[in-house]
């Protein structure tokens, strides 16, 4: 009988033990599991306008399979990978409508964001249709709403990344600039437009790169990756004004989306 309640006692010791290693071992396991989901998320220039083949469940959102967040999927086979960039998107509009599918399981995130916010279509509107001088006028109030307003709507973006996506890689991209200067263009805007243009991307890419630091997020700045290939340059990876498809000017092209976008992220990611 001492022996029978010995022999059992004992088993039931050895089976705790057991059960708990086999716990322990899981849990570790579960903690440990690489991160390796990839969700892209952002504005037109993520979500490729101006590349073409554009998937038809996305409709106003034209996400393209020649934008960079696709190619970058198809080339290296994430575990999973969301694709919620949206043309016309604003800060807000990431936060109420994009973050759905970030989770404990995204290892890399992918984000254009800011230059909507800061009036990028009026300022280009702007820019073609009326004076230099009124031009310049409003890069101004686009680059004091930089100052005042956007570095807020930005922190609202990373914070809510960083909650819900906390072991992933967020690389913040910036945007190109759009022309070269003396280049081939000889009807058009100004030469001074072009270079408050140019000066206004700096500027933009300036304050997303400080905002992304202070969140701990790498920059990814494609200003080097375009150089050669601005509008003007004869070699252009950008629309200039296309008036048959009007939403498509001043974005990359498939080429831009390729040469320009791409290689940055996947030096950064």
């Amino acid at each position: 009988m001492r022996r029978s309640r010995l022999t059992a006692y004992t088993t039931s010791l050895l089976l705790a033990a057991a059960f708990a290693l086999t716990g322990a071992t899981a849990a570790q396991a579960s903690e440990q599991a690489p991160a390796t989901g990839y969700v892209a998320l952002g504005d037109s220039y993520s979500s490729g306008v101006g590349a073409g083949s554009y998937i038809g469940s996305s409709g106003d959102c034209k996400r393209s399979t020649k934008a960079y967040p696709h190619l970058w999927a198809a080339a290296n086979s994430p575990s999973s990978f969301h694709f919620t960039a949206c043309s016309g998107a604003r800060t807000g509009d990431v936060v109420a409508g994009q973050l759905g599918p970030l989770g404990s399981g995204t290892g890399l995130v992918s984000i254009t964001i800011g230059g909507n916010d800061a009036g990028f279509a009026d300022v280009m509107t702007t820019c073609v249709l009326q004076s230099e001088s009124a031009c310049v006028a409003r890069i101004n109030t686009a680059k004091a709403y930089v100052d005042s307003t956007l570095p807020g709507r930005l922190d609202s973006v990373y914070s809510a990344i960083s909650a819900k996506a906390p072991a992933a890689h967020v690389v913040v991209l910036g945007y190109p600039r759009f022309y070269k200067l003396s280049g081939s263009c000889v009807v058009g805007m100004t030469e001074g437009e072009r270079s408050a243009i140019n000066n206004a991307a700096d500027y933009l890419n300036s304050a997303i790169a400080k905002r992304a630091a202070d969140h701990g997020f790498t920059f990814g700045d494609v200003r080097p990756t375009f150089t050669g290939h601005e509008i003007c340059s004869g070699s252009s990876w950008l629309h200039s004004v296309n008036w048959l498809n009007i939403g498509e000017s001043y974005h990359p092209n498939a080429a831009g989306q390729a040469g320009g976008y791409l290689p940055v992220l996947k030096s950064v990611a």
